[in-house]
């Protein structure tokens, strides 16, 4: 049996056990779902945080989005939330997955799941390099950095109370409670010292943004996490991957996005997962968020340490089950030195950056 053969075998067992046709058939019925008969069932990818499978039936295209076989605690209830931001957003400007349906019943396939519209277009994280024609036009491929930046743009100018999410996070005082949230995450797995996380803490603790206006976060904003049609010129085909969506601050998401974003006078080399040759600088992206959604960026400074803190502490949680042997994935173990590298700049931001007292 050859390799290819082998990952075929792999993949319809991976989907008779977690997307199986004929309790889907029966759940899709039961809903009112278009088609009838079982529906035909693809696996697409999966890993530590989620499953998607392809799913067709009554000519319908849909992607259904669920769990891993061991479902991680509070997993299924971030499903839902997932769900709840996709169909917030379905008649919005926000390209996105439209919402289909939900289940919340484990009975059926083990786990809550949802279905939503399959987007045919093409992501960063599966392509070695770019697609054409932005490879080789590097005109074509700044506007992707600017289609990236229009996607959150209108994420946070969604008028996300007269679309159902009131209750959905905690926007009064999200600021205050920044650093104790995360710091307290670290303190569950703590096991090595982070130097500049505890003078980013400081300097956040005693901050105040000076225009905190509430809105729809995505919480891990970036080229990973988007999708782009096919051909010029770049066009966003959707954000995905809502599962740390909330209601916070919309700027925490920008600076998210820039806090790794290397000038063209900075080295690109070794930066990310993309070739960023081409891309706006920093500021070329501040001035057109701010042009887009209308929120001011003269704080971004403040955004950046947060954004460094906060992963920082988010990537030294993988590490952490690494080092304790409680994960075998060699992709973490690759986060050790990252999360101390986004400590130190998190410490020098705050250091540099004048503050604003509460």
């Amino acid at each position: 049996m050859n390799e290819a053969t082998i990952d075929a075998v792999d993949d319809l067992e991976r989907t008779r056990g977690l997307a199986d046709p004929a309790r889907l058939r029966e759940w899709m019925d039961a809903q009112g779902l278009d088609g009838d008969g079982d529906p035909e069932v693809r696996y697409i990818s999966g890993g530590a945080s989620n499953e998607i499978f392809e799913v067709i039936r009554g000519g319908r295209r849909m992607a259904l989005r669920r769990p891993p076989r061991n479902v991680p605690k509070g997993r299924n209830e971030t499903m839902v939330r997932e769900y709840r931001i996709l169909n917030a957003l379905n008649g919005t400007d926000v390209p996105h997955p439209e919402a289909i349906a939900v289940c919340e019943d484990d009975s059926v396939l083990g786990s809550t799941f949802y279905l939503m519209d399959f987007v045919d277009g093409w992501t960063p994280m599966a392509l070695p390099r770019w697609p054409d024609p932005f490879e080789d036009d590097l005109d074509a491929r700044a506007g992707l950095a600017h289609a990236l930046i229009d996607g959150i743009a209108k994420l946070g100018n969604v008028e996300w109370r007269a679309r159902g999410l009131s209750g959905l996070g905690k926007p009064d005082g999200f600021h205050e409670r920044q650093v104790d949230r995360w710091m307290s995450q670290w303190a569950g797995y703590k096991f090595r010292e982070l130097p500049g996380l505890d003078q980013a803490a400081e300097f956040l603790r005693a901050y105040t943004p000076g225009s905190y206006k509430p809105g729809i976060m995505h919480g891990d904003y970036q080229f990973a996490n988007v999708m782009f049609q096919h051909g010029g010129p770049a066009r966003l085909a959707a954000i995905v991957d809502f599962e740390m969506g909330t209601i916070g601050d919309p700027l925490l998401d920008l600076a998210w996005v820039l806090m790794s974003w290397p000038n063209a006078d900075e080295d690109r080399s070794v930066t990310s997962y993309v070739d960023y040759g081409g891309m706006p600088d920093r500021e070329d992206l501040l001035e057109h968020y701010a042009t887009v959604s209308g929120r001011p960026v003269d704080e971004i400074d403040y955004y950046v340490v947060l954004a460094n803190f906060k992963m920082s502490i988010v990537l030294e949680g993988g590490y952490a089950r690494v080092a304790k042997g409680e994960s075998d994935n060699p992709k973490m173990a690759y986060f050790g030195d990252v999360a101390i590298d986004y400590a130190r700049k998190a410490g020098e931001f705050a250091q540099r950056t004048p503050l604003r007292k509460r």
